[in-house]
Order: C-alpha cells, then structure tokens, then sequence
C-alpha cells in the first residue's frame, strides 16, 4: 500500500490546486506566525472553502492556546490539530478531548531517546510525525529542510499510526519510505523553491515519488 502524503505550508489557490490535481491526502495549513507559511484565519477559511471535502485539512501549531485552536479550527474547518511544539502528553490529550479532532503530535528526533520518547503520547494522540530536531537557536521548529539518521526508525514497533517529515523532497521521498517503512510523508521545505513559496512542479514530481515505491 501507497504511503500517504501530506503536503505543508499550503498558503495560496495556485499551490492548493497543486495539492489537489497531485491527489496528496491531506493538506497542511500554518498557524505559527513566526513562519513564512504562516496564514491569517481569512486566508485560511479561504483556502478551506476551495478545498472543501476533497482533502484533509490539518492545521499546524506551535503551543497553541485554545482560543488560537478554537479560532483555527472554526475559520478552516480543520480535519486535525498538529502540535509542533513542546506540548506534553497532558496537553495533547486536553486538546483533543477539548475540540473533538485527531491530535497529531510532532516528535523532534536527533538520537533513538527521542523516538522512544513518542510512546509517552499513547493515549495522548492519534498519530505521531517524526521530524528531524532543529537546532537550538532556530527560528522555527520544523520546516527548515534539516533531515534526521532515518535508520533509527528501522524496524519500529508503534501503538499509534505515525509518518516521517524532515527534509523530504521528490529526489529522497521514495528512498526514506524504502528504508523506514513510512506510512506517511509530509513535506513543506521540500517542495519550494524558496521558503514559503511552493513550487507546483515540485509537488507533483513529490508525490509521484512516494507512489512510485
């Protein structure tokens, strides 16, 4: 079975379209200001309402309050709350009993400590996304192309779905879901041609790419 794609930091018709015509699964909208994806609640519920039903839409955030989330959800008629960032297993799990929707926590992975360290979100979350960690100082905590050892998720054994991000691109998609076994890839970074503007060649040529395996 094919490995699911997400394709992130979506934030104009054009690049949606993209998404759309490459049939990726789901969809991701940034609600972290800071980022160069970043999109207002307007341009959210905008970019919702074109996609409607067709995709999955998960939104994207980094220690959200919940009159964010509430906000967010409601403008982009959300499918998902991605947590980005340091939310503990308690706060996952007050998220989702809160608003009704899938939790997708984010893991950030330099060493095997920190892919064990997703089993604490069991019962907290609804699917795991292993990223590569960020350096300290970085801006962001994810989309900065940065990749981790895709070895340390050889032959993992997870009591909840889960899907690998971190430098992803159409030339190595198919090669990390090769060796890891993926059931799904999310890229942002991967398929731009600078930060925060998505290249739709790129898009397609990503997701031909991780149905090619």
């Amino acid at each position: 079975m094919a490995a699911a794609i997400k394709i992130c930091g979506i934030s104009t018709p054009e690049t949606l379209d993209a998404v759309l015509d490459a049939q990726a699964d789901h969809v991701g909208f940034n609600f972290f200001p800071p980022s160069p994806r970043h999109l207002g609640l307007a341009e959210a519920s905008a970019l919702a309402a074109r996609a409607g039903s067709r995709i999955s839409k998960v939104g994207v955030f980094v220690d959200p309050d919940d009159d964010a989330l509430r906000d967010a959800i409601s403008a982009a008629k959300l499918d998902a709350v991605q947590l980005h960032g340091d939310e503990s297993p308690a706060r996952s799990a007050a998220v989702r009993a809160q608003f009704g929707l899938p939790v997708w926590k984010v893991i950030p992975v330099a060493t095997a400590s920190d892919v064990v360290r997703a089993q604490a979100y069991t019962d907290a979350a609804d699917f795991i996304l292993f990223d590569a960690k960020t350096p300290k100082d970085a801006q962001l905590p994810g989309g900065m192309g940065l990749r981790f050892d895709w070895g340390l998720l050889s032959g993992i054994r997870m009591s909840l779905p889960w899907g690998l991000a971190g430098g992803l691109s159409p030339t190595n998609v198919a090669g990390a879901i090769a060796a890891t076994g993926a059931p799904l890839v999310d890229t942002s970074s991967g398929v731009e041609s600078v930060p925060g503007v998505k290249d739709m060649d790129k898009i397609a040529a990503f997701c031909k790419a991780a149905r090619s395996v």
